[in-house]
């Protein structure tokens, strides 16, 4: 009797971790969703659409269903995780959305051409950490550039060109080694630029850039690269000869009359 009590004991105990098992994924599936449709809420609360173009509804919602969403793309069919948020040229107004901090999985994010305002955040690595491409370009973002942007360790593409953002280029971006695309031009930049293999009109009207590919860089504390132009050597050449002269002439003169 004691043999088939504890047979059966441990039958119940493998029965029920094999079932917890099974359930476990389905609820972190479930966990996944609820946060990726919590991030669509609050973008949509969040902006003007004047348009209408964020034709979400969020009522009688089925397994995944938002991955059927205007400018959505999910991981694919079994993986209902945004992967990819395109929300370009729908003249949505409005902050940088803080509710993308939900979209946990996101890895490319097209705001483009909206009238977006206001500062990037300066947590965006930290919302969105996997992000491999990011494009705020042609909107109304001003401000500096995150450093904290150099902590998204996977992004190829950084896009913020046609905005209105000030001050330096942070020298921790140089450090994103898998960037292939990155245009800041018209904006009011200043200062080197980062050694990315792009061309010089990633950084067009920028009055205050330099570094390769653009002008050297003169400036305090910094080493100065000199670039004499032929008349600007002929000048200073001129100009050191004829101190020599003056000197060799007053000379002879002073000795003269010794």
């Amino acid at each position: 009797m004691a043999f088939i009590l504890r047979a059966f004991i441990l039958l119940f105990f493998y029965t029920f971790v094999w079932n917890l098992s099974c359930i476990t994924p389905l609820f972190s599936s479930s966990t996944d969703e609820y946060s990726d449709v919590q991030c669509l809420k609050s973008i949509k609360d969040s902006l003007e659409d004047p348009f209408n173009h964020l034709t979400w509804t969020f009522e009688h919602l089925t397994a995944g269903s938002f991955c059927n969403f205007v400018g959505v793309e999910c991981w694919h069919d079994q993986e209902f995780k945004i992967l990819n948020l395109s929300l370009s040229n729908m003249a949505l107004k409005g902050k940088f959305p803080q509710g993308l901090e939900h979209c946990k999985s996101l890895q490319f994010l097209d705001l483009s051409g909206n009238h977006l305002y206001g500062t990037i955040p300066l947590e965006i690595s930290q919302n969105l950490p996997n992000l491999i491409s990011l494009n705020l370009a042609n909107n109304s973002f001003s401000g500096e550039i995150p450093s904290t942007l150099a902590n998204c360790s996977y992004l190829n593409m950084l896009e913020l060109d046609h905005n209105q953002l000030t001050g330096q280029i942070p020298q921790q971006l140089g450090q994103l080694g898998r960037i292939r695309v990155f245009n800041v031009s018209n904006n009011m930049l200043s200062g080197p630029v980062p050694n990315f293999p792009v061309p010089e009109e990633s950084y067009a009207n920028n009055k205050g850039l330099c570094g390769e590919p653009l002008k050297p860089c003169r400036g305090k504390g910094g080493s100065f690269k000199f670039d004499f132009s032929f008349e600007s050597g002929f000048v200073a050449g001129f100009v050191f000869s004829a101190v020599l002269f003056i000197i060799s002439f007053v000379s002879c003169v002073c000795f003269g009359h010794i």
